[in-house]
């Protein structure tokens, strides 16, 4: 489908109309459209052989010309003109954290910047510094932004990585010769970033099959090919470039083959010392003693050969997996999720309306779902007035007493202002089922300030769970420097839940800070941050991140049945009572 290529070239006119100065309301119009045709379920082709485009949220007179040019044609001439107007490079700026459109307008027009090198020059000189709006610590927060750009190039999110993997290995298993194919390496680890994907294949020519992944209709151009493995680049849905490479094995080395190339590194080394003081070696090819395999057509065959329990692949990273009681209380399962707490609607800039959306989770099996759309500060996102968000509460109310299939709990993500007070009074957010407090702005203030104002904000009794707690964006925004042991200890001390936003671009909480949540007592929950149907199919995403926090399912407030969930709740926001 054309959608996702479409959605891009949407998003990047609105980013070109907005390095220009025009205005806002055009701007974001463009940007609805194009989180409309991301979600999209049918080609778009489709829909405008049909006459259907205006089904799309969003798309109006113009926007569907637009849509209509580009599936006759493949362009847009909005696009081809806003892009042969400016520099070449200078679309590039807008990767760097802290760069949005209106800053590269600025640096373009007023010191004529043109591509990355020349910003860090004017930055460096300290002519950026001059600029109205900017200052010395803008400038210096944009040189740390170049600098995490570059480091983080080359790193794929597991958000992207996954569904081309998989996608990759259904290609795979349509060779002929191929049998068994795995995905392996960090990708099957859940690693929130890959720098490749790795695949494993059963097959007794692997000549043949190797040939033949070279050829795949994913395959930009093979690096390298042999009897046994072949190494080709793939193409991200964004247009970016990753690597991927295919082991192929015969049937009696698959296991081995597997265990070895999903790693870690360091997960590996403990296992063949364990192999080599029984007096075995261990490879990709199996465990051997001597000339005799002992193990290898599965890795449970590995792991109990050498006395152990087979280890979930996410906590396979060289730590604490072989402690002997270290995985007595199981992880966290996706069917163990009961429903999710962050989702968005076109109250504020979801796809589809709360009835939509409840829909969409039932299909799912989910028990409940809360509607926490924005605040009002969040003027960009369409964020609730006071008065629409008193009419939502009574909207949401009405809704979940028509339904039988699923609870809808009132919700809202009220914005944490910069002091540390909430986006909305007291009121509101009583009259909320729970409440979801985020920071969306003001993230570059020192680390004492950030931290004292997000605890401010979780010592309020209404308070319910602190949302994407660092702010980070994958590859694109650094997260707010926090001083996580304080959030930590204040999250245990308030009863505030830390939050595993499974969204793509966040995967916040990572691993880390969620395991050190788990081990202080915090109470986590799993969230996808819905803006549409189908991104409540993230969840899998923070379930993986949260496995490799070595979380359990009484860990997660959404696996719990909606009376618990709700005598959790209570708990705290008895405090405000008082």
């Amino acid at each position: 489908m054309a959608n996702r290529e479409l959605a891009d070239i949407f998003e990047r006119i609105a980013d070109f109309l907005d390095i220009n100065g025009e205005d806002a309301f055009r701007v974001n119009s463009y940007r609805r459209v194009a989180r409309a045709l991301e979600d999209l379920t049918e080609d778009v082709a489709d829909l405008a052989a049909a006459k259907r485009l205006e089904e799309i949220p969003g798309v109006g007179k113009a926007t569907k010309e637009k849509i209509e040019q580009y599936v006759l044609t493949g362009h847009v001439a909005l696009h081809d003109e806003l892009k042969a107007s400016m520099p070449d490079g200078l679309p590039a700026l807008l990767e760097i954290p802290g760069m949005g459109p209106k800053k590269v307008g600025l640096v373009w027009k007023e010191l004529g910047v043109t591509n990355i090198d020349e910003l860090k020059a004017a930055a460096e000189s300290g002519k950026l510094a001059t600029l109205k709006g900017m200052g010395a610590k803008t400038a210096a927060h944009i040189v740390q932004g170049i600098a995490f750009l570059a480091q983080s190039r080359g790193r794929t999110p597991l958000g992207l990585a996954l569904p081309l993997a998989e996608e990759l290995a259904e290609w795979v298993r349509r060779i002929p010769k191929a049998k068994r194919v795995e995905i392996a390496g960090s990708l099957r680890r859940g690693a929130e970033t890959i720098g490749d994907i790795d695949l494993v294949c059963e097959s007794t020519d692997g000549a043949a099959v190797i040939r033949a992944f070279g050829k795949l209709p994913l395959v930009v151009r093979v690096l390298a090919g042999g009897d046994t493995k072949g190494s080709v680049i793939v193409r991200r849905r964004d247009g970016e470039e990753v690597q991927a490479q295919l082991r192929v094995v015969p049937k009696e080395s698959f296991g081995a083959a597997w265990q070895y190339f999903t790693g870690s590194k360091e997960h590996n080394v403990r296992l063949r010392g364990l192999a080599k003081e029984k007096g075995w070696q261990l490879n990709e090819w199996g465990l051997m003693d001597g000339e005799k395999r002992l193990a290898g057509a599965e890795e449970q065959e590995i792991y109990d050969r050498l006395g152990l329990k087979w280890m979930p692949p996410e906590v396979r990273e060289g730590n604490r997996e072989f402690e002997p009681k270290a995985l007595a209380r199981g992880l966290i399962d996706r069917q163990d999720i009961r429903g999710d707490f962050h989702m968005h609607t076109t109250a504020s800039d979801g796809t589809l309306t709360a009835a939509e959306m409840a829909a969409a989770a039932a299909a799912l099996g989910y028990e409940y779902i809360a509607i926490a759309d924005h605040s009002k500060s969040s003027t960009i996102a369409n964020g609730l007035s006071v008065d629409r968000m008193w009419r939502q509460i009574e909207k949401l109310r009405k809704l979940n007493e028509k339904l039988d299939t699923i609870a809808v709990l009132v919700a809202c993500e009220c914005d944490i202002l910069g002091d540390g007070s909430l986006d909305y009074p007291d009121t509101i957010l009583a009259a909320c089922d729970l409440v979801v407090a985020s920071v969306h702005s003001g993230m570059k203030q020192e680390r004492d300030k950030n931290t004292a104002r997000v605890i401010r904000a979780m010592e309020n009794p209404l308070v319910t769970i602190l949302g994407h707690p660092t702010g980070r964006l994958l590859n694109k925004r650094e997260p707010m420097d926090l001083d996580m042991e304080a959030i930590v200890e204040a999250a245990a001390r308030t009863g505030t839940a830390l939050e595993i936003n499974a969204s793509w671009q966040r995967l916040d909480l990572n691993d880390r800070h969620a395991r050190l949540a788990r081990e202080r007592g915090v109470m986590l929950t799993i969230d996808t941050d819905a803006h549409s149907a189908q991104q409540l199919e993230q969840m899998s995403l923070g379930v993986r991140t949260a496995r490799r926090a070595w979380a359990a399912a009484e860990d997660v407030l959404n696996t719990r049945p909606l009376y618990a969930v709700k005598q959790w709740i209570a708990k705290k926001r008895k405090k405000a009572a008082k």
